[in-house]
């Protein structure tokens, strides 16, 4: 039977997702295994982990060789067993008995270079790095607002929406589904306090965009494409994803709410329709080649589409490790498929020259 490893920082994260996969992995000739990076033995190259026994239905501990198909749902953060994880799964990603189903993708401003001059170029908000506050500021003055973004954020975390007033300085954050709001009285003061932000993390800041519907709620639409069976690129679903009114986030993880995407556009006028959709389409048409052309081969992408008030439409955000929470609360449907897509792919990859599709993207390794 093929060997399917699935990796995680916590043992128990994505039960949900993961006993799903498990539940249908012996119908598909694959065994499923589940491990933490860091629990892989230096020497032998064994691992402490789980197994998925399908005859009791549930996970056993045990020990294993490495499985040579890899699905990497490892979502690291500044701490120290983050830090631990990280090279190990750049070791794995390295060795050529080893297989991913995907490879991961870079950082935002790293995306954002790669991409700038591609026929996507329009789609997305100009991004640059904040080396220094000097320059930050005297785009502040310039816009009069911006939003700042941690170059390796998630889920919305650390995203500051800035705006300059006559005299003062209005900013803006959500923390454990609130707003916040602080006013800074000066210049000297939000430099102060932009020190502090900017020694945690390295931040970009893009343009501000009018990314909110009639009740100024900010929301925007995830798409989630997938490869299938035959590692064809397909579109498993699109949700709209709506933030609290006043905010800045549409974030499920930030108290947002979910909204079947053909009943949201319903509401649209049917010039508006045909536009956003025609959009849309060419969007997830050519993005995905010329991510794989720029960086290493990938399994599933979730796209973030903001649309503006002026009826442009953005790329927000790429992510290599997508969740399902948009999809599978306006679609229910949709679980089996989702379930049963890493083992389908697994099955075609190992079925498939390997060496020869790790030999055609000979690019940097990513996380």
């Amino acid at each position: 039977m093929i060997a399917l490893g699935i990796m995680t920082l916590n043992i128990d994260s994505e039960t949900s997702y993961l006993d799903g996969i498990a539940a249908k992995a012996h119908s598909c000739g694959i065994e499923c295994f589940r491990f933490i990076p860091s629990q892989i033995h230096p020497h032998s190259l064994q691992v402490k982990g789980k197994k998925f026994d399908s005859e009791i239905n549930r996970w056993v501990e045990c020990e294993f060789p490495i499985p040579t198909i890899l699905y990497d749902r490892c979502f690291y953060g500044e701490d120290e067993h983050s830090k631990q994880c990280l090279p190990i799964v750049s070791w794995l990603k390295s060795r050529d008995d080893i297989t991913f189903l995907g490879y991961g993708l870079p950082n935002k401003l790293d995306l954002y270079e790669a991409l700038r001059s591609s026929i996507l170029s329009a789609y997305l908000p100009k991004s640059y790095p904040v080396n220094e506050i000097t320059g930050l500021l005297k785009e502040l003055d310039k816009t009069k607002k911006i939003i700042l973004k941690p170059i390796n954020g998630s889920q919305g975390y650390g995203i500051y929406y800035l705006k300059k007033n006559d005299k003062t300085f209005h900013v803006k954050t959500e923390k454990n589904k609130k707003i916040i709001s602080h006013i800074f009285p000066n210049e000297a003061k939000l430099m102060a306090w932009l020190k502090t932000l900017l020694k945690q993390h390295k931040y970009l800041y893009q343009p501000y965009l009018e990314l909110y519907n009639d009740d100024f709620q900010p929301f925007d639409i995830r798409i989630f494409i997938q490869k299938d069976e035959n590692g064809v690129w397909v579109e498993r679903g699109k949700g709209v994803r709506v933030g609290t009114t006043g905010g800045i986030l549409s974030n499920l993880s930030a108290g947002g709410s979910a909204q079947d995407f053909p009943t949201w556009l319903s509401t649209l006028p049917a010039h508006n329709k045909d536009f956003i959709c025609s959009e849309l389409e060419y969007i997830i048409t050519h993005l995905p080649p010329l991510l794989e052309k720029e960086f290493l081969p990938l399994f599933e992408i979730g796209v973030d589409i903001g649309l503006a008030k002026n009826g442009s439409l953005w790329i927000l955000d790429m992510n290599s490790k997508p969740g399902r929470k948009v999809l599978l609360q306006t679609r229910k449907d949709l679980k089996e498929t989702l379930d049963l897509a890493p083992l389908l792919y697994g099955k075609y990859l190992s079925q498939s020259d390997l060496q020869e599709r790790k030999n055609l993207y000979e690019k940097t390794l990513s996380n």
